[in-house]
């Protein structure tokens, strides 16, 4: 029997890095034991430290949980093991826009009833921002996603820009129940579409009646008495129920500890209340998205085709299924150079913005700096006409090929094969090690209405197959890893 460990984050690293700790820059600093002592992990810590050196293998998600595994649990992992996703291929390539087009509709609908009363902004004019994850303030980067929003809201209102960017907070928080105002906003624009919708109904009943009636040498029918005094009675009261004294809410539920949030402290720190000047309006839903939910009833996969940018700013996050997730949807996303997606993406791309793939550098700059950064790609993203962000779409899609099980799955058969030759050298003598990483680089070649490809070579590549990033940024010429050598 041969075992193989793989990590997806390392428990110290995750509680270092929620206790605001410079993690990155002081990792070889840190002493383990009585750092896992003081947070009550000690005994959990050992179990995973112990695992990682009795396995065969040792495997890590992406190369910078590599580089913080190996000072947090002592052993330089053997590999890279990246999460990859079944990627569903439609028949038509264009269906994935489709999709697109049909959900932000329902989006539509919810942002209608949610900011019904201040509701001044052209939905054709409005994008759908969102970063969502487990509730890690930090870790998540949800501090300086708020942040860039204030800076982002500073800028269009300074520009005179007519654009309007909603930004969704998913985040499961602990909640009491829905807000009143959140659920009053969704009935009061049912009441409204029934009612006109039973209007247009009667409308087009009698223009029809009237159609029959005509005959040649009369005026044709036109809007004349359509319209009957019930109906006139009936559009006003709903008109007057769409009177609105309060801004629209920030958060579609009443919080356990609203006070004390740090999410909606943040919001109240840089002032994003929704008020009509606002460019950029901000809606938290910190709970899970279901269709089931009477205020925003969509399914987390029908709600991120239905958005156009995705930002997920995080500090700490081993890979990142969710930028991941809305690369193979075909809707672009920011990540970090601190996340396992971000590097893994930088590596195999030459220009990652023209792909939709935006990534912030968390760990050479400053935060300030970051926040710019990423407030600098926002605003850009807001500046493409609509034909633009099409086609940026169909770009990010054409790279959910390189995030399939099928691709990625061949880490796994070479950690298998490293694990077997390990524990029975005996069986292998005589035979050569397979060439897993033999093959020369090429470069896929370029539509010209499209800019760089990803860089590939014959046959199948994968994160594994390039160096460490210890042994890139430390110039070491160690054999430990199972790594590809860039020429």
């Amino acid at each position: 029997m041969t075992t193989i460990f793989t990590t997806h984050a390392t428990l110290l690293g995750r509680y270092l890095c929620a206790g605001s700790v410079d993690f990155y820059n002081n990792l070889q600093y840190f002493d383990c034991d009585a750092e896992a002592g003081k947070r009550g992990i000690y005994h959990r810590y050992c179990i995973e430290r112990g695992a990682a050196h009795a396995a065969d293998v040792f495997t890590t998600v992406s190369h910078i949980t590599a580089y913080e595994s190996e000072h947090l649990l002592k052993r330089k992992p053997d590999g890279v093991l990246p999460n990859g996703l079944n990627v569903k291929k439609f028949s038509a390539t264009h269906e994935f826009q489709n999709l697109h087009q049909v959900n932000k509709e329902r989006i539509n609908d919810f942002v209608r009833g949610h900011f019904y009363g201040h509701n001044d902004f052209d939905p054709d004019k409005t994008l759908y921002f969102f970063t969502a994850g487990r509730y890690e303030y930090r870790n998540k980067g949800v501090d300086m996603f708020i942040e860039s929003l204030a800076r982002l809201n500073h800028r269009l209102k300074a520009a005179g820009s007519d654009m309007t960017v909603v930004a969704f907070i998913i985040m499961p928080a602990q909640t009491t129940s829905l807000a009143v105002e959140a659920l009053k906003g969704q009935a009061v624009l049912k009441s409204l579409h029934d009612t006109v919708s039973s209007i247009e109904k009667n409308i087009g009943k009698k223009l029809f009646e009237r159609s029959l009636a005509w005959h040649e040498g009369q005026n044709p029918p036109d809007e004349t008495g359509l319209l009957t005094q019930e109906d006139k009675v009936l559009l006003r009261r709903r008109l007057f129920a769409m009177k609105r004294s309060n801004l629209p809410p920030i958060v579609t539920h009443n919080m356990v500890n609203d006070q004390e949030d740090p999410i909606l402290n943040q919001i109240r720190r840089c002032q994003l209340f929704n008020h009509p000047t606002d460019r950029v309006k901000v809606v938290f839903h910190p709970e899970f998205l279901s269709s089931g939910n009477p205020v925003l009833p969509m399914d987390y996969d029908d709600f991120v085709r239905g958005t156009h940018l995705g930002v997920f700013s995080s500090y700490y996050e081993p890979w990142g299924y969710t930028p991941a997730e809305c690369t193979v949807m075909g809707v672009p996303s920011i990540t970090t150079n601190l996340s396992g997606f971000g590097c893994y993406m930088e590596e195999l791309i030459e220009n990652a913005q023209d792909y939709g793939i935006y990534i912030v550098d968390r760990r050479m700059k400053g935060v300030d700096d970051s926040v710019n950064q990423l407030t600098e790609f926002m605003f850009n993203f807001i500046g493409k006409s609509r034909r633009q962000r099409i086609n940026q779409r169909n770009r990010t899609e054409r790279l959910s090929d390189l995030l399939d099980w099928k691709r990625m799955g061949m880490e796994y058969v070479k950690a298998r094969q490293l694990a077997l030759r390990r524990a029975y050298p005996t069986s292998f003598e005589g035979d050569e090690e397979p060439g897993f990483f033999d093959g020369t680089e090429v470069k896929i070649s370029r539509p010209l209405s499209a800019p760089g490809s990803p860089r590939d070579r014959s046959g199948m590549m994968t994160p594994g197959d390039f160096a460490s990033l210890q042994e890139g940024r430390e110039g070491l010429s160690t054999e430990d890893y199972i790594a590809w050598k860039l020429p």
